[in-house]
């Protein structure tokens, strides 16, 4: 037992002490989608708030990101936190028995998307560009986004995650191999609809099946080493596929926390040391990559044009209907973008290979700084992208963003670093990582 432990713990992981809502907990109302979505719709949220109203819910431990900007973001960690402690108080969340737990997800768009519960060592994990670590990020990560996360588990006695890891398993074996182990050893723990879909999810508290678990990783592992490493490095294990800045925000509280208390026994296996997330293979038929569009504040739409058109090959016309413009931009080329502005659609063609991300995010950032009065936001789906564009004023811009192949990502970010920030996205807005499952942090 202790020998297998161990050999997770080389591989980045712990089995973690999972909680969950006590029987008769509304799942539907507990389950609420990730704090960085629908980030334009305010009705959105105001949906979820009316639908859950007093119950027990993880829109009580989270902070919407909707709300970064709004005055009181102090009092609102402040009743975060709160709940967090009344919810251990009072029962509402019940602990497992030690163990991952194995799930299944459905959505409007895939039928099965299999993932693991796991706790991942922040040890082992590195956001920054060129790091050799065992964890790593895919996109850039914007440091001045962490600060509000920060507050939010900085002392916090609960964690929930929407945070996704991705293992390059091209054989999709792992997974399901896991999963037949789970339902063979009992019923599902949770399970319960969600918007547009559902998750199940069994427990897995065998010895044999968290040494499948390690053997699995341990031959991916070496594939990486062979694939998009060096004999003797550590291997590129895991890719950080969503909750990039919920990871980094996990890690630099883990940091501040070992900072202040380096002097601590016991302080290499406090509860923060450790962050609750969901491992997904890369190659599971049920992720689907998208594009991460942009929307700009505060410029018309033939000021997005001059600026695009410092790109080279630059051209541009007019379409006139959404779908045409989607079908023109989603092809297999990274050279074409869609200006959405009002009830104006603009198709841009560019010269240039390579990720999308790569050539307009720099421009765009160049062009936020040096502008007063603009400002960007990331839209996850092109429907959000489309709604939100045509609604927004005259003074803001729409880009839709070509398709992104997930083939190739692992060796992508192994060579050259992490990809521009936001420049994908597993799947669309409703298929993010729903809060569910729970594990106490600062006891």
């Amino acid at each position: 037992m202790q020998n297998l432990q161990q050999h997770l713990a080389n591989l980045g992981l712990a089995i973690p002490e999972i909680m969950l809502p006590r029987q008769g907990t509304d799942l539907e109302k507990w389950a609420v989608i990730a704090c960085d979505q629908f980030t334009q719709d305010k009705a959105y949220w105001a949906t979820v708030a009316d639908t859950v109203g007093s119950a027990p819910s993880t829109l009580h431990l989270i902070f919407p990101e909707i709300y970064l900007g709004d005055p009181g973001r102090t009092e609102r960690i402040r009743n975060i936190h709160h709940a967090m402690d009344a919810y251990l108080a009072t029962g509402i969340l019940t602990p497992l028995k030690k163990g991952l737990v194995y799930l299944e997800r459905s959505t409007p768009y895939h039928q099965c998307r299999r993932g693991l519960m796991v706790a991942v060592d922040l040890e082992q994990y590195d956001w920054k560009a060129q790091t050799r670590a065992l964890i790593r990020a895919t996109e850039g990560t914007i440091a001045e986004r962490l600060p509000p996360r920060m507050e939010v588990r900085r002392g916090a006695a609960l964690e929930s995650s929407h945070v996704i890891l991705l293992i390059d398993d091209e054989a999709d074996s792992l997974l399901p191999g896991l999963g037949e182990q789970a339902k063979k050893a009992g019923p599902p723990v949770y399970q319960t609809s969600l918007q547009g879909g559902g998750v199940s999810g069994w427990i897995l508290d065998q010895e044999t099946a968290w040494a499948s678990l390690a053997e699995g990783l341990e031959a991916l592992a070496q594939k990486a080493r062979r694939s998009y490493g060096s004999p003797g490095e550590v291997p590129f294990l895991y890719a950080v596929g969503d909750g990039n800045h919920s990871l980094a925000s996990a890690k630099a509280i883990w940091e501040e926390y070992k900072a202040a208390h380096a002097e601590e026994p016991g302080l290499m296996v406090h509860p923060a040391r450790w962050a609750l997330v969901e491992v997904e293979n890369l190659y599971d038929p049920g992720i689907g990559f998208e594009p991460i569009h942009r929307l700009i504040f505060g410029a018309e739409l033939g000021t997005v044009l001059d600026l695009l058109s410092q790109l080279p090959g630059f051209t541009s016309r007019l379409v006139a209907q959404p779908g045409e413009l989607s079908a023109l931009v989603g092809g297999e080329a990274q050279s074409r973008l869609g200006l959405i502005a009002g009830t104006e659609l603009i198709l841009v063609e560019v010269e240039a290979s390579g990720l999308a991300t790569d050539y307009l995010q720099p421009l765009v950032d160049g062009f936020i700084k040096d502008t007063p009065g603009t400002s960007i936001d990331y839209i996850h789906g092109e429907a959000d992208l489309f709604k939100s564009a045509q609604h927004a004023g005259s003074t803001s811009v729409g880009i839709l963003l070509p398709p992104v192949k997930k083939s190739g990502l692992f060796k992508t970010v192994a060579h050259r670093g992490p990809l521009p920030r936001k420049s994908f996205s597993m799947g669309e807005a409703v298929e993010k990582r729903f809060y569910l499952e729970c594990r106490r942090l600062f006891l």
